[in-house]
């Protein structure tokens, strides 16, 4: 039925967001056998550390509303049903005179997008979606580290979010950082006080 249960990663560069890494997880089949259960369970953890789930529907399927709740409550098994989610419906060229198109909620925020990946239409509205949902979840400032905050100085170079600017006359390290937000509170919690007070600029 698979040609493998592992996620498929892919590294895209998005405008104003930087590198993003997309985890393809296996499908949902009906009436999976007991012992691939465990197994098909386990690819979706990835979903638990994903910033933004992607879940792609096939709008011409009669069943997709019974197939959408199936799913909702995969993710609330695996407790990844938090993680802020994108409604992908694709196949819109099986349908009649449904036009690609970017459904918001009352916050204006994109909750739905409609498209086709076989002819193309609306894949340009679905990187615009993405990329307006992910730049909220990044962090982008410029920080001046103390010489006594060497640790962090390592941190963020583990984490590939430095731009080095050099050092001003009291000795602190001046950069400029990009990452997830929820990597930044991470370090926040890591060091045990509020790094926010280390920002000189955004």
């Amino acid at each position: 039925m698979f040609a493998t249960l592992d996620p498929t990663l892919r590294k895209i560069e998005i405008d104003d967001v930087g590198p993003v890494i997309l985890a393809d997880t296996v499908g949902f089949i009906r009436h999976l056998p007991h012992d691939l259960v465990a197994a098909f369970k386990a690819t979706l953890t990835e979903t638990r550390e994903a910033d933004l789930q992607l879940h792609v529907i096939d709008v011409a399927d009669p069943r997709r509303k019974e197939n959408i709740e199936q799913v909702q409550l995969v993710l609330e098994e695996i407790e990844a049903n938090d993680i802020p989610q994108l409604l992908v419906y694709n196949k819109i060229d099986l349908m009649d005179e449904v036009a690609p198109r970017i459904d918001r909620d009352d916050e204006g925020k994109p909750i739905r997008v409609w498209l086709s990946a076989h002819s193309g239409e609306g894949i340009s509205l679905l990187f615009d979606a993405v990329k307006e949902l992910l730049a909220k979840t990044v962090f982008t400032a410029e920080l001046a580290v103390p010489p006594a905050l060497g640790r962090l100085r390592g941190a963020l170079f583990e984490l590939n979010a430095v731009d080095e600017k050099g050092y001003d006359e009291q000795g602190n390290w001046l950069v400029s950082v990009r990452m997830p937000k929820i990597e930044w509170e991470k370090l926040n919690k890591e060091f045990g006080r509020n790094l926010n007070d280390l920002v000189v600029g955004s």
